[in-house]
């Protein structure tokens, strides 16, 4: 089994839609770091498991320097962009987002 990881880093904005009172319900940014995990058990014809910059082109590509209300269908939590992330980038098994020092989500497809 082969496998590549990315890391990207992404400034955007969010507000969470919240069940209680925070101060990440109003719209804020962060300096994200995002690490994105990809295997096979077989090479492509080009000898790699995902190309690094279409990985780029993905995830940096549809979220950098954006609102991610605007450009997600969904509450914008570490934890959902995570999935989002495995879902949107081919052979994506693993993604870990880390909004600030301390604070990141991961989900991994069972």
């Amino acid at each position: 089994m082969y496998t590549v990881s990315k890391r990207l880093e992404i400034s955007a904005s969010h507000r969470l839609a919240l069940t209680y009172e925070s101060p990440c319900g109003g719209l804020h940014g962060h300096n994200w770091t995002v690490t994105v995990f990809c295997r096979s058990r077989e090479l492509d014809e080009n000898g790699m498991v995902a190309d690094f910059a279409a990985i780029k082109r993905a995830v940096h590509g549809a979220l950098d320097h954006r609102n991610l209300n605007d450009v997600l269908p969904f509450n914008p939590t570490a934890e959902n962009i995570a999935k989002w992330i495995v879902d949107t980038v081919p052979n994506c098994f693993k993604a870990t987002v880390r909004e600030s020092e301390g604070n990141e989500a991961t989900y991994e497809r069972d």
